[in-house]
This record gives structure tokens, C-alpha cells and sequence, in this order.
């Protein structure tokens, strides 16, 4: 295939692999967590004080393990998603303390707009999955939220979901309400049933909160995306090539006590590192160069046969305008065309993480459902080219009203819900609405005809009576 994107060379991976073991080797990666301490030394890792200095053989051994493909099993069968290969999905933003409104006014997010979120997801045509902390509620108590959020997640969305990542504790509450509604904790040992977020701390570090939940998570068969943040120029490297080689060492780490806790849980390769510009010392995330590491992970992940994770529709715009558009169209798209197998932030991110925009979910969600029809391969037979059809039809003639046409209309392109298709008089007579001001009619369309998805009154009970005992504990 070619691309004009830069194809790593084998020797070229094998390159960034051995700078990685060398920094393991020599510098050694900080775990703050005592428990994975006490892991890497049961397994002969070399450990002093808090570094550990994992050598490429037993990085090796532990790769060795990670399956190329899973399944995240949805309460809805019919939901499950498959991850892995040639498999991907698409998930929505994580992770922002803030909501853009309609009219450019950034306010605190709240649980509503938490639960609006899992319900636009549960009706979307596009998002595979449902996400986790969309948004942080300032309204709920912090110590207690992320419960709140799962019981949203499993409640009002029958698609899987992702794991609540935030300390050990509340990975384990996660775990416990997964083993309400699937049966038993053992029901989900083998079959995963949600995908958690874990960060490294760049440069060369794990949190204590990161590394316990997923010791946690990795013991109770969920699977887990260990991913690396790297902002070129501050927190790693000035160069990519640098920061390919130190997020690697970060990454390889991770995934390998993935499999000291439980051999052969699934685990995902990922990294949304970027440039920090150099005239504000910010994060930019709708930089070509995080575009750049997408394709470079991506392949970086697939070095390793493990499945990847990126960003999707990433910006530094404040508001979904033009700007929102183009950042956010070019990271996905090479999110999507490079292999990513996890594709988080696919919609609704506004200013470098900072805010969630419902209109720019839906405007988003669009984008994803027209690039899934760009990456869908077309059919090359005979019926699909139909050379009789073309010689009746012959020179000069029409297609509009052939029997093909009528019966392939509907399905043979891709059919926008949003975007506009007309001419100036019908746009005018419409109220010259822009496409953020349709897509804000379209979230008020979508929340009024939302159906919360089926679920056994008893197990709902369950949820929310263990959500309210932890509360009160």
C-alpha cells in the first residue's frame, strides 16, 4: 500500500526498541507502588529503592503473552466490540472538568451532563463503546463520583464500557459492580468486560494511584490501555524520534506487569504524546506532530503484535469552529487509517482536553461515521461492476432511473445526518443555521428520544444499593 505518511523501517523500530531497553537498563523507570515492587522482584526484575531496571529479555517474555486481539463483552451481546488487528473502535472524550456551552461560555461540568452523555452515546450510530469521566462532575463529592459514573455507564448504555482507573479502591468498585451485572466476579475473570485508562508519569515514572488499579484491574481480567502523554520539549524530548523511544520504555513497562499479575490479559499499546508549544509552554494536541506519533505508535504497537491506542478528534480550539474541524478531522482520520485500534476522544473535545462540547460530539460522531465509510473496502466482482448494465445504458444515457439505482440508493453512500447537502435558496429559507447551531438542534432531538436500554429491575436494585452502601461507608 502506499502512503505518503512515513512507514517506519524494521530496522528502523528495532532502533527505537533498543534505545528503550537502554534506558531501562541504565536509568530504570520509578514505580511508586509497593505492591508493584514487590511484583517485579518475585520475578527476578532488578529493583532498587522505587527504580526498576527491567532487561529486554524479560520484556520479551512478557510481550510474549499479550494477546493481538479481544473482545469487550457489552451487557447487550449483540454490542460486544472486538479489539485488535484490523478490529477498532471509536470512543468518546475523557477526562474534561469543563463544558463549552452553545455560546462560547466555559462552565463547570455536572452530573447531568455526565448522564447526557451516556445517553447520546447509548443512541449513536457510530461510538462503539461507552467512555469514562466524559466529563468531571464538580457537583457530585470526588471521593465518591467515579461510583456514580459507573452506575451511569452500566444503566443508561447497553454498549461496554471503560473501567474506572482513578486509585486502587476505585478500580475495585468497578470490578464489583461489573460482577453485579454479569453474575459474579468469576463470570468476568476470563472475558473482559470494560477497558481502563492507565497513564504513565513522563519522564520515566508511575503514579501510585495509576500503577495500583491496574494491578487491580490486570488481576481481575480486565483489560487495560497503558498509554504515555509525552509533551515533546518539556516532559520528554524536543525530537519525536526521542520521545518514541522514552514513551516506549514507559509503555513496555506497564504492559509488562500487566502480565506479572495475570498472564495473558489483555492489554493495549497507546499514546497521544504531542509538541508543547514553544511560545506558551502548552500542551498542543491539534499539532501535526501528535498526528505524526499517531502513525509512529501505531506502528510501534503492531512491531510488538499489540493492540494500539490514540487519539481521535483532537483540538486546541476553544469552540467547535473551523479550527475544532480541521485538527480534529486530521487526528482522527490518521487515527483511524494508521491501525489505531482504540480511537478515545472521538468526540466532543474542545482546547486541549479542558472542555467537552455537545455540539461537537455530534458534529464529531459525524466525521467518525464518514471516515468508517472511507476505510470500508469496496467489491470488485462482476455483479458489482455489471458491464451489461453499462452497455444498456450506453453513451449519453442516464443512471437515475435505472433498477440498480432504486435498489442501492439508500445503502450504497454514505447518508449525512448533519452535515448540508443543499443549494444557497433552501439554506437561507432554512434560517442560514451554521453547523454548530444544527448540531445543538440535534443533541435536544437526541436526548428527547432517548429509551433507556433494558436491564433486570433486580440487578439495577443491586447496583444501586451497593453505590449508596459505599456511599454511606
Amino acid at each position: 500500500m502506499y502512503d505518503r505518511m512515513q512507514e517506519l523501517t524494521t530496522a528502523q523500530m528495532t532502533q527505537i526498541h533498543h534505545a528503550s531497553m537502554s534506558l531501562l537498563k541504565t536509568t530504570g523507570i520509578v514505580i511508586n507502588e509497593e505492591e508493584a515492587l514487590s511484583i517485579f522482584k518475585q520475578h527476578g526484575y532488578k529493583v532498587e529503592g522505587k527504580t526498576v531496571f527491567p532487561t529486554e529479555e524479560q520484556i520479551r517474555k512478557a510481550l510474549s503473552t499479550v494477546p493481538s486481539k479481544f473482545t469487550i463483552k457489552a451487557r447487550n451481546p449483540l454490542k460486544n466490540v472486538t479489539i485488535g488487528e484490523d478490529d477498532f473502535a471509536f470512543l468518546p472524550g475523557y477526562g474534561a472538568p469543563f463544558i463549552m456551552t452553545t455560546e462560547g461560555v466555559q462552565r463547570e461540568a455536572t452530573m447531568e451532563d455526565y448522564d447526557s452523555f451516556c445517553k447520546l452515546i447509548q443512541t449513536s450510530k457510530y461510538l462503539d463503546m461507552n467512555g469514562w469521566m466524559m466529563v468531571e462532575p464538580f457537583d457530585m463529592p470526588p471521593e465518591t463520583v467515579h461510583m456514580d459514573m459507573m452506575l451511569s455507564n452500566m444503566l443508561l448504555c447497553d454498549k461496554p464500557f471503560m473501567g474506572s482507573p482513578v486509585s486502587r479502591q476505585g478500580a475495585l468498585d468497578g470490578i464489583e459492580m461489573a460482577g453485579i451485572l454479569w453474575g459474579g466476579k468469576d463470570k468476568i475473570l476470563d472475558q473482559p468486560v470494560s477497558i481502563s485508562l492507565i497513564n504513565s508519569l513522563s519522564p520515566l515514572q508511575f503514579a501510585e494511584e495509576m500503577t495500583s488499579s491496574l494491578i487491580e484491574l490486570a488481576r481481575h481480567g480486565q483489560a487495560c490501555i497503558v498509554a504515555s502523554l509525552i509533551m515533546a520539549g518539556a516532559s520528554g524530548p524536543v525530537t519525536l524520534a526521542g520521545v518514541l523511544a522514552l514513551q516506549n520504555a514507559e509503555i513496555l513497562t506497564g504492559i509488562a506487569l500487566t502480565q506479572l499479575v495475570r498472564e495473558g490479559v489483555p492489554v493495549v499499546y497507546g499514546s497521544t504524546s504531542s509538541a508543547m508549544d514553544m511560545k506558551t509552554g502548552a500542551l498542543s494536541i491539534g499539532a501535526p506532530e501528535l498526528s505524526k506519533n499517531v502513525n509512529y505508535t501505531a506502528q510501534m504497537a503492531r512491531f510488538y503484535n499489540i493492540p494500539s491506542r490514540s487519539g481521535g478528534g483532537l483540538t486546541d480550539s476553544l469552540y467547535p469552529d473551523a479550527q475544532a474541524g480541521a485538527e480534529s478531522a486530521l487526528s482522527l482520520y490518521t487515527a483511524a487509517r494508521n491501525g489505531v485500534n482504540v480511537i478515545l476522544h472521538s468526540c466532543g473535545i474542545l482546547g486541549s482536553y479542558i472542555a467537552m462540547s455537545f455540539e461537537k460530539f455530534i458534529i464529531d460522531e459525524e466525521v467518525c461515521g464518514m471516515v468508517r465509510q472511507m476505510l470500508k473496502p469496496i467489491d470488485i466482482t462482476d455483479e458489482s461492476i455489471d458491464i451489461e448494465m453499462i452497455n444498456t445504458v450506453g453513451p449519453g444515457g442516464q443512471y437515475l432511473t435505472n433498477p440498480k439505482t432504486f435498489k442501492l440508493c439508500r445503502t450504497e453512500f454514505f447518508l449525512p445526518d448533519l452535515m448540508a447537502r443543499t443549494n444557497y435558496d433552501s439554506w437561507a429559507s432554512s434560517g442560514r443555521k451554521k453547523t454548530h447551531e444544527l448540531a445543538d438542534d440535534k443533541v435536544s432531538q437526541r436526548l428527547a428520544k432517548y429509551e433507556k436500554p433494558d436491564i433486570d429491575p433486580s440487578i439495577e436494585l443491586e447496583l444501586t444499593e451497593y453505590v449508596n452502601n459505599r456511599k454511606n461507608s
